[in-house]
C-alpha cells in the first residue's frame, strides 16, 4: 500500500470498540488517531487502582463468558491469550431473608420454590440454552413470556424481582430475546485478565500504538460535521478532516454533536432508542461480607421504588471471592451496583450520601457487619449504560453507516440481542471497521 492509498482515520471513543476498530485498521496499513474524553483508556470498562494494590478494580463490575469468542480472538491476536483467566466463581440469591446458591446448574434443585416450579424452570432453562433462533422471542416481552411459561411461582420468585431491580418502571417492556442472548450465551466460569480489565486495555492501547495508531485522551470530541464531502471532527475549537469517522460514543453525544443529525430519519431513529445510567459504590473492606464464598448476590427488587425496596441496589459483588484479595494488598473488595434511569435521584445524591444509603442495608445480608470495616470507598455513575430493548426492538436499530458519507456510529445500543459488555464491543467496532474499509 502506498502512502496515497492510505485512509485517515478518526475515532470518537478508546473505549473497547474505538480501539477494537483501531486495531484492524492498523493492521490493514491505515492512518488512525482516537480521541478519548477521560484520562484514560477503556470507557465503561476502565479500572481504577489504589497506591497499595498490585491489580486494577473495574469501575463497574465485569467479567468475560467462555462463550466470548470475540474478545477471545482479539486477545490471542495480540499475543496475550496466557493472561486470561477463568474461574468459576458462586453465584447467589437472596431469598425468603437468607443466600441461597443459585446457578443454571444442579444448584437450581435446591431453590425453595415448588418441585412443579422447579420442573418447569429446568424445562425452560434448558429451552433457552439450547434453542439459537432469538427472532420469535423479541415479539413478546419476557413478564408475558415467563408468565406463560415458566408459571407465575417461579417468575415472581426469580426473574420478576431481578427485572424490577433492572429495568424499574418499565421492566414489563423488555422483550424475551435480550434475556434469552443472557442465558443463552452464559458459562459459570467467568473471566478476566491478570491485572484487571484496565491491564488488558492498556496492553491493547500499547499495541495500536505500537502500529501507528495516535490515542489523545482528556480530549473530548466538540462536534462532528462535513466538509468537502468528507467527516470532520472538531477539537477545542480546531476541525480536523478525516476520510473516515467511527463514533463509538452515547446516542445522545451523536444527536448534540453531529451537525444536522437530529433531523434525519436516521437521527430520529437514535432519538427513539432507550437507554438506563448505572451507579456503583465500590468498597474496601477490612472484613468478608459474603461468608459462604458467594461472589455474585442478586437483590431481588418488588417495587422500583428503591426506598420501598428491601434493599436500594440490585448487586452485591464481592469481587475477592473471584479474584485472590492478595492482588489488592488483603482488602475485601466489594460493589453494591444498581441501574437507574438518568434522571433518578441517585445521580445527585452526593458520592457521600449514596454510599451510606447503600451501606446501610448490608447488615441484613451479614449481621456482623460494622461501619468500621470500610477502609475506603468509590462511587462511579455512567448515564448511559444498559439500553432497553422493546419489543421487536430489531427493526427499530440504526445501522452502523450513517447517511453522512465516511460517519459511522457503533454503540452499546447496537449491539442486540446481545446484552452490553466487552465482548460485543469487539465485535460492533470491528464490523465498523469492516464497513469502512468495504
Amino acid at each position: 500500500m502506498t502512502e496515497h492509498d492510505k485512509l485517515n482515520i478518526g475515532i470518537i471513543g478508546a473505549g473497547v470498540a474505538g480501539m477494537s476498530a483501531a486495531w484492524d485498521f492498523v493492521n490493514a496499513g491505515h492512518h488512525v488517531t482516537l480521541y478519548e474524553a477521560e484520562p484514560e483508556v477503556g470507557g465503561l470498562a476502565a479500572g481504577f487502582r489504589d497506591p497499595s494494590w498490585d491489580w486494577a478494580l473495574e469501575k463497574f463490575y465485569h467479567h468475560w463468558f467462555e462463550t466470548d469468542q470475540d474478545m477471545l480472538d482479539l486477545i490471542a491476536e495480540i499475543g496475550q491469550g496466557d493472561k486470561v483467566l477463568f474461574p468459576r466463581p458462586k453465584t447467589s440469591y437472596w431469598m425468603d431473608g437468607k443466600i441461597t446458591r443459585s446457578e443454571i446448574s444442579l444448584s437450581a434443585l435446591f431453590l425453595p420454590i415448588s418441585p412443579l416450579a422447579k420442573l418447569r424452570l429446568a424445562f425452560v432453562g434448558a429451552y433457552l440454552k439450547l434453542v439459537p433462533n432469538w427472532k420469535p422471542l423479541e415479539k413478546i416481552t419476557a413478564h408475558e413470556w415467563f408468565t406463560r411459561y415458566l408459571g407465575t411461582e417461579a417468575y415472581n420468585k426469580l426473574f420478576r424481582p431481578l427485572l424490577i431491580g433492572k429495568f424499574g418502571e418499565r421492566y414489563q417492556e423488555v422483550n424475551m430475546a435480550w434475556m434469552w442472548a443472557r442465558i443463552y450465551k452464559r458459562t459459570l466460569r467467568l473471566g478476566t485478565f491478570q491485572g484487571g480489565f484496565q491491564a488488558f486495555l492498556n496492553v491493547l492501547a500499547d499495541a495500536i500504538r505500537g502500529r501507528g495508531a495516535v490515542i489523545h485522551l482528556s480530549t473530548p470530541v466538540q462536534g462532528i460535521g462535513q466538509q468537502g464531502g468528507k467527516p470532520t471532527i472538531t477539537i477545542n475549537g480546531e476541525t480536523h478532516v478525516f476520510d473516515k469517522v467511527i463514533s463509538t460514543a452515547s446516542p445522545g453525544f451523536m444527536l448534540r454533536a453531529v451537525d444536522g443529525l437530529a433531523a434525519t430519519p436516521y437521527g430520529q431513529q437514535i432519538a427513539g432508542l432507550s437507554s438506563i445510567g448505572a451507579v456503583c459504590v465500590v468498597l474496601a473492606l477490612k472484613e468478608s461480607i459474603l461468608t459462604d464464598g458467594t461472589y455474585w448476590l442478586n437483590l431481588p427488587a418488588n417495587t422500583p421504588d428503591k426506598q420501598a425496596s428491601e434493599f436500594p441496589f440490585l448487586a452485591l459483588v464481592e469481587h475477592t471471592n473471584w479474584m485472590d484479595k492478595a492482588h489488592y494488598n488483603g482488602d475485601v473488595l466489594v460493589y453494591c451496583g444498581d441501574y437507574i434511569p438518568a434522571n433518578h435521584e441517585y445521580f445527585r445524591l452526593s458520592e457521600t450520601e449514596l454510599t451510606e444509603r447503600f451501606i446501610g442495608v448490608l447488615a441484613k445480608v451479614n449481621p456482623d457487619f460494622r461501619r468500621d470495616w470500610v477502609r475506603a470507598q468509590w462511587v462511579f455513575r455512567a448515564p448511559y449504560a444498559q439500553p432497553v430493548p422493546g419489543v421487536n426492538h430489531s427493526q427499530h436499530i440504526p445501522p452502523i453507516e450513517t447517511p453522512f458519507p465516511g460517519l459511522y456510529w457503533a454503540s452499546m445500543s447496537q449491539v442486540y440481542p446481545w446484552d452490553r459488555g466487552t465482548n460485543y464491543a469487539v465485535e460492533i467496532g470491528r464490523r465498523a471497521a469492516r464497513l469502512a474499509l468495504r
